[in-house]
């Protein structure tokens, strides 16, 4: 369901997508690529922040990560306003970064989404996880 204002407007939601750190205040928590693109896709998105690694399954096989992610954005024209790059993985970080800005040369994202190269929350783990 989206979030709508009492006028009936939607009211944009802040979008925080990593496995393991705390969600910072303001902010809605998708741990892994599912629960991302739902959110996405059910909402209007004001700031989209990402980490590139999200986890391994039981198997020790990685899960689709923020790469990932942004690919799948890219490939189906979703929008937000900002997106940052909070991931500690200097190569996803790049691999990201350079992919969403193809992408918006190329028309397949809209060329006012604001990419950032860097976090804008603070980076912290509270060393518990509420994953499984």
């Amino acid at each position: 369901m989206k979030n709508k204002t009492l006028d009936n407007r939607i009211e944009p939601i802040n979008l925080f997508v990593d496995d393991l750190r705390d969600c910072p205040v303001g902010f809605t928590l998708a741990r892994n690529f599912e629960q991302a693109i739902e959110i996405l896709r059910m909402n209007t998105i004001d700031i989209l922040t990402l980490d590139h690694d999200l986890g391994e399954d039981e198997h020790g096989k990685e899960l689709p990560n923020g790469y990932d992610l942004v690919k799948y954005f890219c490939e189906h024209g979703l929008r937000v306003n900002r997106i940052y790059l909070h991931t500690d993985n200097p190569v996803g970080r790049n691999n990201m970064y350079e992919t969403l800005l193809a992408a918006q040369r190329r028309g397949f994202i809209a060329s006012d989404i604001e990419i950032y190269h860097y976090p804008i929350t603070e980076n912290k783990y509270s060393g518990t996880s509420d994953l499984v």
